[in-house]
């Protein structure tokens, strides 16, 4: 049973997921093996069908396994954010069928974005943003759509990217949607970075008709609870209208499809 499903146009159905990258099959924890948890991820985008989906720490084989799970009218765009674009990624899926791809362009979280694979703000591990236009196939509007996963251990890095992810949506001049593992709850300074001047809004902060609890997105393959940290976000210019936002903790027979959380959108462009 889907949370909200495909919805027709205007509106268009945004997630964010990170999919839990692909671990050594020796991991000992059965609930997070890439094999167990495959279908059951297939099952879960079969079953919602979004428009545009921001993925996060996926693997080339698991976004070409997303892509084929999404079905025949997705299309997807991003690389690995090694060097030679290599190692796991945060791609975007989209529907062609309702989504027209103008341009993209992916850039490190770093001082020197268009260096694959560079790291300069005390992150050990490469960060990206994913950041795309496309026009809105039913409508003809244009739109900005970007998809990142900030550093899980770095406090200087989350804040140096939420400046530059700021940056990136404010250059463009478009109504905006961004998805992304920010690693940080909702009262952090990464998060006033991003809200303080008003460019951007939490869709879950701004919207009445919250058609889910308030859960932590990082489940680890525990039941869902209140009191674990909401780092999993779907941001919007004011412009865009929310007309509802939900945090998908389904759990199906054998488990959880990842050790996150989806969170969903239903959103109008101005």
């Amino acid at each position: 049973m889907s949370l909200i499903g495909p919805i027709p146009p205007p509106a268009l159905h945004v997630m964010s997921y990170n999919i839990r990258r692909r671990m050594p099959s020796l991991y000992p924890v059965m609930a997070d093996r890439w094999g167990h948890r495959r279908p059951l991820l297939q099952q879960l985008l079969e079953d919602e069908q979004p428009t545009l989906l921001g993925v996060q720490e996926a693997l080339p084989e698991q976004a070409n396994f997303v892509r084929h799970a999404l079905g025949e009218r997705y299309r997807s765009i991003g690389h690995g954010r090694e060097k030679g674009g290599r190692g796991e990624g945060c791609p975007i899926f989209y529907d062609r069928e309702r989504m027209q791809l103008l341009d993209f362009t992916q850039t490190a979280l770093s001082g020197t974005p268009g260096v694959q694979g560079s790291t300069t703000w005390g992150n050990r591990t490469p960060r990206v943003i994913v950041d795309a236009t496309f026009a809105d196939i039913a409508t003809g509007i244009r739109f900005q759509f970007v998809n990142t996963h900030f550093d899980n251990r770095s406090r200087m890095s989350r804040m140096r990217s939420a400046e530059r992810l700021r940056d990136v949506v404010l250059a463009s001049g478009l109504p905006t949607v961004v998805t992304g593992d920010f690693n940080v709850d909702g009262d952090s300074e990464t998060h006033d970075i991003l809200m303080e001047r008003g460019e951007l809004v939490d869709t879950w902060s701004e919207v009445d008709a919250r058609i889910t609890e308030k859960w932590g997105t990082f489940l680890n393959y525990y039941p869902p609870a209140h009191d674990r940290k909401r780092i999993d976000w779907i941001l919007a210019t004011p412009g865009v209208t929310v007309e509802k936002v939900g945090i998908n903790v389904a759990r199906f027979e054998r488990g959880w499809p990842s050790d996150h959380a989806a969170v969903q959108a239903v959103v109008r462009l101005a």
